[in-house]
């Protein structure tokens, strides 16, 4: 089995409300294909705030992230002809899954129980992430899993926490990215209150001291100025 990851920009000008219709049907198609598995994050109004990381002045957004399973890799075609029909930019990847947290595995939610074809509950961050070039691949990977996962772990309210390694590009038109980053979040307020973003149960003192770890881990494993965030609705739609 192999996953894939498809970034999706479309239209500039497209709204949030413009994002959910054109890639809720698309769902529909990919669906019709017979994925393995198959979920869409999308940029839509149920997502509607500020991401960690805003978007540089002038670049469109990221407006949404297909994830979709496959047998081997030769099956990618039609899916990709679905996705070109939509969107202006396409970049996908093939990618290795690691699930260190899913719902269910820790206080801030509890396990799924809804059906496919539903919107998850709360809000999803998706980051895109490329290496340092002062640092090795093993370097990085190990910083990634060993340092950044349980360090975030303990220190923000994340209901799931999907580690995506690149691979390699199975497109022309990406950026070089190394990781893709799917963090889910109990609600809105979890991201845009820094006393619930940081677990600081109110307590300014803590919340610095956690904002100043999330700081000094994040800016030694990526260079900020690459680093693209966007917050999205999580739908999944064959699991």
């Amino acid at each position: 089995m192999e996953k894939l990851m498809y970034l999706v920009w479309l239209d500039p000008p497209s709204t949030r409300a413009d994002v959910s219709a054109a890639l809720g049907a698309t769902g529909a198609r990919l669906l019709d294909l017979d994925p393995l598995c198959l979920t869409l994050d999308i940029w839509d109004t149920e997502s509607d705030i500020p991401p960690p990381v805003p978007t540089p002045a002038g670049e469109t957004p990221l407006h949404g992230v297909v994830s979709l399973w496959v047998d081997s890799i030769e099956q990618r075609v039609p899916f990709e002809a679905v996705l070109s029909a939509t969107a202006t930019r396409v970049a996908g990847y093939s990618v290795v899954e690691s699930l260190y947290r899913d719902y269910g595995g820790n206080r801030w939610s509890s396990q799924r129980d809804w059906p496919d074809g539903q919107r998850s509950p709360g809000v999803l961050t998706v980051a895109l992430l490329q290496q340092p070039p002062n640092q090795t691949s093993e370097e990085w990977m190990a910083r990634w899993h060993t340092r950044i996962s349980p360090i975030t772990e303990a220190i923000q309210p994340r209901c799931r926490y999907v580690r995506n390694a690149v691979f390699r590009p199975v497109t022309d038109d990406g950026p070089p990215l190394q990781g893709i980053v799917e963090e889910a979040w109990p609600s809105l307020q979890h991201v845009t209150d820094p006393m619930l973003f940081y677990c600081a149960d109110g307590d300014p003192a803590q919340m610095n001291a956690h904002v100043t770890t999330m700081l000094d881990e994040i800016t030694a494993f990526v260079d900020l100025s690459t680093l693209r965030s966007a917050t999205m609705s999580e739908w999944i739609l064959k699991s």
